[in-house]
Protein backbone atom coordinates (compact mmCIF):
# COMPACT_ATOMS: atom_id res chain seq x y z
CA UNK A 1 0.00 0.00 0.00
CA UNK A 2 1.60 3.31 -0.74
CA UNK A 3 1.00 6.26 1.02
CA UNK A 4 -0.31 9.74 -0.80
CA UNK A 5 3.19 11.26 -1.24
CA UNK A 6 4.41 7.87 -3.19
CA UNK A 7 0.80 7.72 -5.07
CA UNK A 8 1.27 11.78 -6.54
CA UNK A 9 5.19 10.89 -7.31
CA UNK A 10 3.64 7.66 -9.05
CA UNK A 11 1.10 9.93 -10.88
CA UNK A 12 3.68 13.02 -11.61
CA UNK A 13 5.63 10.57 -13.69
CA UNK A 14 3.41 8.54 -15.41
CA UNK A 15 1.82 12.48 -16.71
CA UNK A 16 5.29 13.07 -18.07
CA UNK A 17 5.45 9.89 -19.46
CA UNK A 18 2.79 10.34 -21.39
CA UNK A 19 3.61 13.22 -22.34
CA UNK A 20 6.58 12.86 -23.97
CA UNK A 21 5.25 9.62 -25.38
CA UNK A 22 3.03 11.62 -27.84
CA UNK A 23 5.98 13.56 -28.35
CA UNK A 24 7.65 10.97 -29.90
CA UNK A 25 4.40 9.33 -31.57
CA UNK A 26 3.77 12.64 -33.30
CA UNK A 27 7.28 13.13 -34.21
CA UNK A 28 9.20 9.84 -34.90
CA UNK A 29 12.26 11.41 -35.47
CA UNK A 30 13.27 11.98 -31.61
CA UNK A 31 13.65 8.70 -30.95
CA UNK A 32 16.30 8.28 -33.40
CA UNK A 33 18.10 11.76 -32.44
CA UNK A 34 18.10 10.88 -29.10
CA UNK A 35 19.95 7.98 -29.22
CA UNK A 36 22.32 9.51 -32.08
CA UNK A 37 23.20 12.04 -29.39
CA UNK A 38 23.75 9.41 -26.70
CA UNK A 39 25.88 7.36 -28.71
CA UNK A 40 27.74 10.29 -29.50
CA UNK A 41 28.81 11.41 -26.29
CA UNK A 42 27.86 8.48 -23.98
CA UNK A 43 31.95 8.00 -23.76
CA UNK A 44 32.42 11.33 -22.35
CA UNK A 45 32.90 11.77 -18.70
CA UNK A 46 29.28 13.19 -17.55
CA UNK A 47 27.99 12.19 -20.16
CA UNK A 48 24.42 12.12 -18.77
CA UNK A 49 24.18 15.89 -18.37
CA UNK A 50 25.57 16.12 -22.12
CA UNK A 51 22.81 13.82 -23.34
CA UNK A 52 20.14 15.99 -21.86
CA UNK A 53 21.38 19.43 -22.58
CA UNK A 54 21.66 18.00 -26.45
CA UNK A 55 18.57 16.18 -26.19
CA UNK A 56 17.02 19.67 -25.13
CA UNK A 57 18.87 21.29 -27.77
CA UNK A 58 17.97 19.40 -30.78
CA UNK A 59 14.66 17.55 -30.07
CA UNK A 60 10.86 18.97 -28.57
CA UNK A 61 12.03 17.03 -25.24
CA UNK A 62 13.26 19.09 -22.78
CA UNK A 63 15.06 18.03 -19.99
CA UNK A 64 15.04 20.89 -17.26
CA UNK A 65 18.86 20.59 -15.30
CA UNK A 66 17.23 19.10 -12.29
CA UNK A 67 15.87 15.98 -13.61
CA UNK A 68 12.33 14.17 -12.66
CA UNK A 69 12.34 10.49 -12.17
CA UNK A 70 10.59 10.24 -15.52
CA UNK A 71 13.80 12.63 -16.80
CA UNK A 72 16.22 10.08 -15.16
CA UNK A 73 13.85 6.95 -16.50
CA UNK A 74 14.27 8.41 -20.07
CA UNK A 75 18.01 8.47 -19.90
CA UNK A 76 18.30 5.37 -18.37
CA UNK A 77 16.56 3.59 -20.81
CA UNK A 78 18.67 5.55 -23.41
CA UNK A 79 21.68 4.01 -22.01
CA UNK A 80 19.75 0.54 -21.81
CA UNK A 81 18.87 0.64 -25.75
CA UNK A 82 22.80 1.21 -26.27
CA UNK A 83 24.08 -1.63 -24.12
CA UNK A 84 21.46 -3.79 -25.83
CA UNK A 85 23.29 -2.79 -29.16
CA UNK A 86 26.24 -3.29 -27.69
CA UNK A 87 25.76 -6.71 -27.44
CA UNK A 88 24.50 -7.36 -30.59
CA UNK A 89 28.04 -6.52 -32.32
Amino acid sequence: MSTPIESRRQAKVIDELRVFIKKVLSDPTIAVKSIDIARKYRSQPGSDEVIAREISANTTIRIPEKWSDADRMFLEIIDEVLDDEEALY
